[in-house]
Formats: C-alpha cells, sequence, structure tokens
C-alpha cells in the first residue's frame, strides 16, 4: 500500500514537474515567452481543485516517500537502489522549501510568482550561491530517480540499450535540461534585470 501511495503521488507529480520543466525550457526565448506559457498553463493547473490534488500528492510522496528511505536503508545494495534513496530525499526537501516559498510569495508577499519571483535569486549574487545547485540539484535528482525506477521496471533492452544504459541516458537527458535551463533563466548566462517588486526576495 505504501509502495502504491508512493507511485500514484509520484505520478501524479511527475505530470506538473514535465509541464513544469517545459515551462523553464521556454526561458531560452525570453522571460515573456516564459511568462506567456506560464500563463497558458496556469489555465490547467492554477484552480482550487487541480491545486488541492498536488498539494496532497506533494504530502504523500513526502511522507511516503520518507518512511521507505528509512524501510530501505539495509536493502538499498546497487548504485541505482541509493540514487533512487538519495534524490527521492533531495527531492522531498526541496518540495517543502519550494511550496513553502510559493504559498509565501503568494499569500504574505502578495506576488505573482512568475518567472521573476523565481529568478530573483539565481540571478542575484550572492544568492545565486545557493539557488544555482539548489535548482540544479532539484532537476538532476528527478532525473536520477526516474533512471533509478526505470531501472528496475524495464527488462528490455531498447535500440540496443540495455535498461541500464538507458537509465543512464536518462540522468545524462537530465543533465543535459538542467545547463538548458540554467541557460534560459539566466538570460543566456548574461544575468535577468529583476523588476523592483520582486527585489524584496533579494534584500533589496
Amino acid at each position: 500500500m505504501l509502495r502504491k501511495t508512493h507511485y500514484i503521488s509520484g505520478l501524479t507529480i511527475a505530470i506538473f514537474v514535465g509541464l513544469h520543466l517545459f515551462n523553464h525550457v521556454c526561458s531560452i526565448y525570453g522571460a515573456d515567452k516564459h511568462i506567456e506559457m506560464m500563463s497558458l498553463l496556469r489555465n490547467l493547473y492554477r484552480n482550487s481543485v487541480v491545486e488541492a490534488v498536488l498539494l496532497v500528492a506533494v504530502f504523500m510522496q513526502i511522507i511516503s516517500g520518507l518512511k521507505l528511505f528509512n524501510t530501505n536503508r539495509k536493502t538499498a545494495i546497487s548504485n541505482f537502489d541509493k540514487l533512487q534513496r538519495w534524490t527521492g530525499l533531495y527531492l522531498a526537501t526541496f518540495f517543502v522549501i519550494h511550496l513553502s516559498a510559493i504559498l509565501g510569495g503568494r499569500l504574505i508577499l502578495k506576488l505573482d510568482t512568475n518567472f521573476y519571483f523565481g529568478v530573483a535569486g539565481l540571478n542575484s549574487f550572492p544568492f545565486n550561491l545557493f539557488f544555482i545547485p539548489y535548482y540544479s540539484l532539484a532537476i538532476l535528482s528527478f532525473f536520477g530517480h526516474i533512471a533509478s525506477i526505470h531501472q528496475k521496471k524495464v527488462k528490455q533492452s531498447v535500440l540496443g540499450l540495455t535498461p541500464i544504459g538507458q537509465s543512464i541516458t536518462i540522468i545524462i537527458f537530465g543533465f543535459c535540461l538542467t545547463i538548458l535551463i540554467l541557460f534560459g533563466l539566466t538570460n543566456q548566462f548574461k544575468g535577468v534585470e529583476i523588476p523592483s517588486e520582486y527585489n524584496v526576495l533579494i534584500g533589496k
């Protein structure tokens, strides 16, 4: 039951994360394109029903994930087993921090949690010393977690790639996507000018 709960909640979150990452990829075409795509996607998830489902899914994912982390600590022998445990732990931590920040931004600071909300720290020194690894590890952990599950579930080779080879390919894809997203969210590594209303996020 615990694993099934973890799987279903994880699948629900993965769909949203996939859309969210696609939204971030749009940033390579500029902040306006990112905001335009976010506005479009918000028609899908920015309503009370979908948000409630997502929040419950995240809560269940964290609780079940932490229990599985403890349960599997002695049985996680292979590298992929260990990868699944530790990426899961990082994602649980990330979800708590990230959701708290988003809800705080919306409910307390009364900010639109759009592109500029997300990239304020990423484009401001010294905050970027935290946010670059923070976001990068989240994306890498997401794909690392998927890769470790894929390696367990899939038994067939595809295009000459064994299940392990497929999982490594997923990780490589995640790494490349991480670089691409950072490229977009930092205005091609040149930095983003943050609107004044978001300066509160970086202590200005």
